[in-house]
């Protein structure tokens, strides 16, 4: 069944009933973190800054509840299986926009708490400007900051299967192939703890859903 978008909200449990909330301030652009010791690699110039979004039309549009996977026809009931099986969130955008609402959905989910690296996030088009300017250090730098996992890190989606799985994966259908991001859904699915946050053309993410993710 398609997923029908409704307010926007980063949130990762549907229970109990919900009470309206005071509307939160746009984050803006976070600080640099300090260098961290023991990053492996010489110093490095700042990297580039995050985007800010464009315009109206750039932004992210309302987002859809967080749904979940049904299992296959026919299969046993398991709590501790239904219990694992993470929540899906659609935040509709054009692939020129969304990376902006990945960055703002990213943004939303460590304002709230969220530990930075508890959060991966992919993109299927071009990458994110921190992978490019990390991976010009070369791929054993790169990978070490993932290997170290504190930190939110940013990866291609052919890049995907190598990436270990956590708590948070946020996709940017940005672009790409089309066999690029119909793969990367459900390798997304699987590194997700808890969550998962896919930004992009509704009607293309649900037929994607809808081809077996």
């Amino acid at each position: 069944m398609p997923l029908i978008p409704e307010e926007p909200q980063i949130h990762e449990s549907a229970q109990g009933p919900r009470t309206a909330s005071t509307p939160r301030p746009v984050p803006g652009p976070r600080p640099a973190a300090p260098p961290r010791p023991g990053r492996p690699g010489p110093a490095r110039p700042m990297p580039p800054a995050q985007r800010t979004p464009r315009d109206s039309a750039a932004k992210p549009g309302p987002s859809a509840p967080a749904v979940s996977v049904p299992s296959a026809p026919g299969a046993p009931a398991d709590d501790a299986a239904i219990a694992s099986v993470p929540q899906i969130q659609l935040i509709p955008a054009s692939a020129e926009g969304a990376l902006d609402a990945a960055e703002e959905a990213v943004d939303l989910l460590l304002d709230s708490g969220r530990a930075p690296g508890d959060v991966l996030m992919i993109t299927t088009g071009d990458p994110h400007p921190w992978a490019t300017h990390e991976l010009s250090f070369g791929e054993a730098a790169y990978w070490a900051q993932h290997d170290a996992g504190d930190d939110v890190f940013y990866a291609d989606a052919a890049a995907l299967p190598r990436a270990a799985a956590r708590p948070v994966v946020v996709v940017a259908v940005n672009g790409g192939a089309e066999e690029v991001a119909l793969g990367a859904l459900p390798t997304a699915l699987a590194r997700a703890g808890t969550l998962l946050i896919v930004c992009g053309d509704p009607q293309r993410i649900n037929s994607m859903l809808g081809a077996g993710v």
